[in-house]
């Protein structure tokens, strides 16, 4: 059995956690006459680095280039862009709507160790690529290392011989031992 200390603020913290985590998810998004969900939207997107560059992938589907906008400002790279809802035609009356449609904003800290000057960008397939090279001088670079008293040398061979318990104590008793 184990032994469990009292904490009095525990169950403040479980109910402040489930409250976070009540807000974090997209609970604010507004619903229309129609049904349909406005703002709130964000598009997934992966960063990841590799030994000369950090690239940021976003899913943006369904969207024209014409439809967001990518600037570096301060050192913040954000993304920000509109996905709208077009209905096809006045006749459609839509049963259900799950894509979410409205505006949002994407914005990232860029680390100290990348250079916005040579980043560029690409959107391809609903996917939008933008690629940040990284400075010269953090980039990871081969050391040789020189010593002294190593030129002109050779490589010393030790012998060792493994004794035998007779000839440990032969030689004992030759020693006075």
């Amino acid at each position: 059995m184990s032994i469990t200390r009292f904490d009095p603020f525990r169950d403040l913290r479980i109910l402040q956690d489930e409250v976070n985590r009540l807000f974090s998810t997209n609970f604010s998004r507004s619903y229309g006459d129609e049904g349909i969900a406005r703002g709130a939207w964000m598009p997934g997107v992966d960063i990841y680095e590799n030994k000369d560059q950090i690239v940021l992938e976003a899913e943006l589907p369904g969207m024209n280039r014409e439809d967001f906008e990518l600037t570096v400002e301060n050192n913040v790279l954000t993304l920000r862009g509109e996905r709208r809802f077009e209905k096809r035609d006045e006749s459609d009356n839509y049963h259900r709507v799950e894509r979410a449609y409205g505006t949002f904003t994407r914005s990232f800290t860029l680390p100290q160790t990348v250079s916005s000057d040579n980043a560029t960008a690409e959107y391809k397939d609903g996917v939008l690529r933008v690629v940040l090279q990284k400075r010269e001088e953090v980039k990871a670079q081969r050391i040789v290392i020189s010593g002294h008293g190593t030129e002109g040398r050779t490589p010393r061979t030790i012998e060792a011989k493994t004794e035998t318990s007779d000839e440990r104590g032969e030689a004992k008793k030759a020693s006075g031992r």
